[in-house]
């Protein structure tokens, strides 16, 4: 697994302080003018065992918590790969799954996976704390045509699970060749861990839309003339979750180009 070199802190803050005065007027805008913000997927493969990485994560928290992209509704995802584990440290939220995810991405551009990188909307890949390439990227993403895609809490299922409605318009921007792939994934805010071994060792490392699952809940139809895909998916909660910085999220992605086509993202209130 290739690792990419560390990256300087001033290449990471330098844009965020010119964004910090976008916040205020951002806070500010209408909710028609939120409404029309388009969803963005912003996908950060971290982990704690990189010294690379605590820059990046700190880029997807304001990213998420700012929305400093005008007309782009940032959706983030942070998947903790475990290819780093052998280094003194094993991330508590890194997954095999995860690392397979990457390595999907990878191959598309013929390379190795590293930390820290972001894939926006499956389409761009790059180092995850270059903050001036991915407003750029983000912003190249919300100008494109979207599929509409809509998710909304249903009756609790049973005690320990929730079950939604899942929706997806006539697709837009499919390939005729490739198949367009629902996804539901669920994340978590606020998560933290005091790193005791490894390159990141004596600091405490706070995450932001943690990944906890991820599922395929079926196949959305390329002939649909309106409703391509509709679906009840149950999620189940895990007791350890909590249940106030959850967020559950569905996409419609390609399964060969890996572009994500629309999204939508709820939040859970425990």
């Amino acid at each position: 697994m290739r690792k990419i070199p560390r990256v300087h802190l001033g290449l990471l803050f330098a844009p965020l302080v010119a964004w910090s005065a976008v916040t205020a007027e951002s806070n500010a805008q209408t909710s028609v003018e939120h409404a029309t913000r388009k969803p963005v997927v912003i996908e950060l493969f971290t982990s704690e065992g990189c010294s690379s990485c605590p820059p990046a994560d700190v880029l997807l928290q304001e990213l998420e918590a700012h929305q400093p992209i005008a007309g782009a509704q940032i959706i983030a995802i942070e998947e903790h790969v475990d290819y780093w584990n052998h280094d003194g440290w094993i991330d508590p939220y890194s997954s095999a799954e995860w690392t397979k995810r990457q390595e999907t991405y990878a191959s598309l551009l013929k390379q190795d996976p590293y930390t820290p990188e972001i894939v926006v909307d499956g389409r761009s890949q790059f180092v995850g704390s270059n903050a001036g390439q991915a407003a750029a990227e983000i912003e190249k993403a919300s100008n494109a045509v979207k599929t509409e895609v809509s998710i909304s809490t249903a009756q609790p299922d049973a005690q320990g699970s929730q079950r939604f409605k899942v929706m997806v318009g006539k697709l837009a921007g499919s390939k005729t060749d490739d198949s367009a792939e629902v996804w539901i994934a669920v994340t978590e805010d606020g998560l933290h861990s005091s790193v005791s071994l490894g390159e990141n060792a004596g600091h405490v490392l706070h995450h932001t839309a943690t990944l906890r699952s991820l599922h395929k809940i079926g196949v959305a139809d390329a002939k649909a003339a309106e409703t391509s895909f509709t679906g009840a998916p149950v999620v189940n909660l895990n007791s350890h979750w909590d249940l106030n910085n959850v967020h559950v999220t569905v996409f419609v992605q390609e399964k060969k180009s890996r572009e994500i086509l629309g999204a939508a993202s709820t939040k859970i209130k425990g």
